[in-house]
């Protein structure tokens, strides 16, 4: 049996060690009140039929309203969640408006176990942050791209 599998693109600016990545903080109540921790690179969920790649690039655009930036694709491998997800993320150099993002929404029952059906945001703010300040904000599966990722720029092998 396979698990759940997830594709993302991790937007980056600048030089090192000033590099930005553009991360987004999760809507909806279960993350409202929360800060670090409750932060994501824009991905999502895949079927067997599509390409992770394309798989990203739809997310992205799906998640923040805005088209994924052209350029090289960096590929920052996967990481194995602990509930069995598997995630595929690339990195992309490039720059975006955070002001000009338009989060798709999701709907759910809320409060839990009352009827109503409510609409949320599936990003409700995005930001750009240094890889540190990233890697407080990240939830922890999705810290190892922004290692990965500092090892591509300052040219690890």
């Amino acid at each position: 049996m396979s698990g759940k599998r997830s594709a993302g693109l991790l937007l980056f600016r600048g030089m090192d060690p000033d590099v930005e990545v553009l991360i987004g903080h999760m809507g909806g109540p279960y993350w409202a009140a929360k800060d670090e921790g409750a932060w994501s690179i824009p991905k999502g969920e895949h079927g067997p039929e599509e390409q992770p790649e394309a798989a990203a690039r739809r997310e992205f655009e799906e998640e923040l309203g805005l088209p994924a930036p052209d350029g090289d694709r960096i590929p920052l491998g996967e990481s194995r969640r602990s509930g069995g997800k598997t995630v595929t993320v690339w990195a992309v150099e490039g720059d975006l408006d955070a002001r000009a993002v338009v989060p798709g929404t999701f709907t759910m029952e809320w409060p839990p176990r009352s009827g109503v059906l409510s609409e949320f945001p599936e990003i409700d703010r995005v930001g750009w942050f240094s890889l540190e300040r990233a890697a407080e904000l990240l939830v922890p599966g999705q810290r190892i791209f922004l290692d990965r990722l500092g090892h591509h720029i300052r040219g690890d092998r």
